[in-house]
């Protein structure tokens, strides 16, 4: 095998960072529409040449936003802000597949591109959330089978709308009187299942092509769906050996369809505590977990994996039985309930252990710098990995911590850049 290129870091975008209440230690209570905010934390991102911000998405009030600041910006309207703020870091904003039409999310996500000089990024999600759903009536009947067909669909239209444009269809030919060719511009003529649009797109081609699509999820619906259309997968993956093996299925799946494989990169999440020791590392983290109430915490767990808290004994590994739970009953996927307890069972984790660690369902990292480097370099080495897209415990001076300390020891063993060598998020992915 060659050599794999440079390693591939995004960050998720949190309010306060991914710990709970890492806003609590702040001197500073952080307002969630602060911008200014925003705009350090991606600045700070960018110095550090990560690849891209990430913001995931709610579209209904969750109960984070009663005990912590909340993702409240819409981010389409966020990332657009931010693209104003920075020159090359790019943009991956979540838009819902079966809450918005799909000329809409073409149109949003492509204005964006544009804005930013091609730094846009559409990740696409398929939760059927029943508090989302109460909020948008034209879906409230979607069946939890139909979601992954209705957003095949919406993909397929979102990316046919993109194409639908060809290169060169803006002519700009005053004397000739033509601005745009009609013989490059194409209707798509969409009727299918759930959609039905004529189009063509209202947009010329963006700067990168058309904007990065991404993709989160573990699913058999998901993952096929991803050999086909993502060129990321933010994916959940507790150990070195199955993350291999996810990642070679899903780049066998990328060349079923006729793709190169390199062009699908596999970005773990990853949960990082670090400073400039391990003693101090160790320190930080105790002086946020000294905020967590352990009784309200494994409250909150039982409701987001639908199961009976008195199943989650404090000093015992979480039970497979949890997972038996309905699946409406859950505020999250399967495939975060399903890695909590292989995190739980494989490492013996109590759920004391898990609520302590601010549980996420990622793989979680507390130490020194090196420590660190040293984990992401052997899962990159590996193939299982072809980055991260972290989570930082408090934001925004964990990232500070992390693109001080860490970033430095990953460009001396040279799986990191030091400058970005292209200007879209597409030339940051192919390096």
């Amino acid at each position: 095998m060659t050599e794999p290129g440079h390693l591939h870091l995004n960050l998720n975008l949190l309010a306060t960072g991914r710990h709970d209440h890492a806003w609590r230690s702040q001197a500073d209570v952080i307002d969630p529409v602060d911008i200014s905010h925003y705009r350090e934390i991606a600045r700070i991102a960018e110095r550090g040449l990560f690849d891209s911000l990430f913001l995931a998405d709610s579209l209904a009030l969750e109960v984070e936003a009663y005990r912590r600041p909340w993702r409240a910006f819409d981010p389409i309207v966020l990332f657009t802000a931010l693209s104003q703020a920075t020159e090359r870091i790019g943009l991956i904003a979540t838009v819902n597949a079966l809450f918005t039409e799909p000329f809409t999310i073409a149109r949003q996500v492509s204005s964006l591109d544009h804005i930013s000089g091609g730094r846009a990024g559409w990740n696409i999600v398929t939760s059927l959330n029943p508090a989302a759903q109460a909020n948008y009536s034209q879906v409230a009947a979607i069946g939890h089978d139909d979601r992954y067909r209705k957003a095949q669909e919406a993909v397929q239209v979102v990316h046919a709308l993109w194409e639908s444009f060809e290169p060169g269809a803006v002519r700009r030919d005053p004397l000739a009187g033509i601005y745009l060719d009609a013989d490059k511009v194409h209707t798509i003529d969409h009727t299918g299942e759930f959609f039905s649009v004529t189009g063509p797109f209202v947009l010329p081609r963006t700067p990168q092509g058309r904007p990065v699509i991404v993709q989160a999820g573990d699913s058999e619906q998901l993952r096929a769906m991803a050999g086909q259309w993502a060129d990321a997968i933010f994916t959940v993956q507790q150990d070195i050996r199955s993350a291999c093996q996810f990642a070679r299925d899903a780049k066998r799946r990328a060349r079923r369809n006729g793709r190169c494989a390199a062009d699908l990169k596999i970005l773990p999440g990853l949960f990082v505590v670090t400073a400039g020791t391990e003693a101090e590392a160790l320190a930080r983290k105790a002086e946020i977990d000294a905020h967590v109430d352990l009784a309200s915490e494994r409250e909150l767990l039982a409701q987001r994996i639908g199961a009976d808290p008195e199943m989650l004994i404090l000093d015992k590994p979480v039970p497979v039985a949890v997972l038996d739970a309905p699946r409406a009953a859950r505020s999250v996927s399967p495939a975060f309930a399903k890695a909590l307890v292989a995190q739980s069972q494989n490492e013996n984790l109590t759920v004391r252990d898990l609520l302590t660690r601010n549980p996420g369902g990622h793989r979680y990292l507390v130490g020194s710098p090196e420590s660190i480097a040293d984990n992401l370099e052997l899962w990159f080495r590996e193939r299982a990995a072809d980055g991260f897209n972290l989570n930082i415990d408090r934001l925004p001076d964990g990232l500070t911590a992390f693109v001080d300390h860490v970033v430095p020891i990953l460009q001396r063993r040279g799986i990191f850049r030091r400058e970005y060598t292209g200007a879209t998020l597409r030339d940051h992915l192919a390096e």
